[in-house]
């Protein structure tokens, strides 16, 4: 098995000899993300000692996945269960994916339109969450920060726009001592590989308001119409933020979830599947209760109404050059989660999913802080952004992108070099992508 591109791995193996059956078929799940391979690592072992069913869990390297895939779908024991990002990533994928259309995981999601479909109707993928993402910020330094006799912005309600948000965190930057914080942003991670938070999420927004004026969800091409939207946000986390811009390209995630953790910073923007990793970290200080989200408002006509960018972009599928064996074990497991009591229970406490099947009971949500305040910005009726860079070229397009944002932190490019170069290279990738 390739390691190249692998963090960890976990082989799980079959409990013969403990009173149960010997297993017929296995598991074997290429994990997308790093953040939550831990978590897959428990709930292997957990189903492995219920079933006897052995499980292989690997985990690909922070944006490398479509490579690893590429490897691993060589190699003799290739990955019985793997992830496909989209519409995009089906053109590619589809020939290895099972249709789903008859299993129980598929029947029991509450809308039927979140599953990846073929041409002809086929299923080919399933959505193990919602998922959303925001700015994350910490209540109690907020609230410190409200508490000043020279605040400019009195309470969190009061932002609703860029203009705000805006007012908002210059003037905590310049409070920064007296808060106790060493920037109000964490550090804009520019690490290739560790990018996605800009050039994926956050390039959700303009795309986002573009495809929504053109009432499209695609296109072969973009004018970027709403790039100073995009600079003008990316101006505010680089320039109150932890780290000189020029330093960011050598920073990852993780750095950036550390100093929220331990009270560093008030604010990052990230997903609610980063809650683990907070919770994780080190010396975090940071209280359950003090977790939040805050809509990403980049100055969009109707932004008071925005609400946080919620949708899915990892659907699981079913490698259809498995065995017989290995299909139908890979197919129950994904059944055991969604159904039984254990799979329900991993689903919502190890992985923090909000899980969008009929199985799950209004107690079986999720009670971690992020995946409450996505479940309190639902409920109250505020227009979702949905997660349009499924429709991204291709991922050298967006690691093109992220390598852009490197060298206009560095001032070795200047925006509208990149913003030419951006809509260039769209369509370059579009036409590659058709082929």
């Amino acid at each position: 098995m390739s390691k190249k591109w692998m963090i960890a791995a976990l082989c799980a193996v079959g409990l013969v000899g403990c009173g149960k059956q010997e297993p017929i078929g296995e598991v074997y799940y290429l994990n997308f993300k790093p953040e939550v391979e831990l978590a897959w690592m428990e709930i292997a072992r957990e189903y492995t000692d219920e079933t006897g069913v052995p499980v292989n869990i690997v985990t690909s390297a922070g944006g490398e996945y479509d490579f690893t895939l590429e490897d691993e779908m060589q190699t003799k024991n290739p990955p019985t269960l793997f992830h496909v990002n989209g519409p995009m990533g089906l053109k590619k994928w589809q020939e290895y994916c099972v249709d789903l259309g008859d299993t129980t995981i598929y029947t029991a999601l509450t809308d039927k339109e979140l599953a990846l479909h073929g041409k002809d109707g086929e299923v080919y993928g399933i959505p193990l969450t919602i998922e959303g993402y925001g700015i994350i910020y910490n209540e109690k330094i907020l609230d410190k920060y409200f508490d000043l006799p020279q605040a400019k912005v009195e309470s969190i309600d009061d932002v609703k726009s860029f203009e705000m948000l805006k007012l908002l965190v210059e003037d905590m930057q310049m409070n920064a001592e007296e808060l106790e914080i060493v920037g109000v942003f964490s550090v804009t991670s520019l690490l290739p590989g560790e990018d996605w938070r800009w050039q994926t999420h956050l390039l959700n927004m303009p795309i986002y308001a573009e495809f929504k004026d053109k009432g499209i969800t695609d296109s072969d091409v973009i004018e970027f119409t709403y790039n100073e939207n995009f600079k003008n946000i990316f101006d505010l986390y680089i320039n109150n933020s932890t780290t000189d811009p020029g330093l960011a390209k050598n920073r990852s995630v993780l750095d950036s979830i550390t100093e929220f953790a331990l009270g560093q910073v008030a604010m990052m923007q990230n997903g609610n599947w980063a809650w683990n990793q907070i919770k994780g970290a080190r010396g975090n200080i940071v209280k359950e209760d003090d977790i939040k989200f805050l809509p990403i408002y980049v100055g969009l006509e109707g932004e008071e109404n925005q609400g946080l960018v919620i949708g899915n972009e990892n659907y699981l599928c079913v490698n259809v050059n498995a065995t017989e064996e290995d299909k139908q074990a890979t197919i129950d497991f994904l059944d055991w989660l969604v159904t039984s009591k254990n799979g329900k229970n991993v689903m919502v406490e190890k992985l923090g999913n909000i899980a969008p099947f009929n199985t799950f009971t209004d107690n079986e949500k999720p009670s971690d802080p992020l995946a409450q305040s996505i479940l309190d910005h639902m409920d109250k009726g505020e227009i979702a952004v949905p997660w349009v860079f499924q429709s991204f070229p291709s991922q050298n397009f967006k690691d093109a992108f992220g390598a852009k944002l490197t060298e206009y932190t560095l001032g070795t490019k200047s925006w509208e070099e990149i913003v030419d170069e951006t809509i260039k290279l769209w369509t370059a990738e579009k036409i590659l992508a058709g082929e």
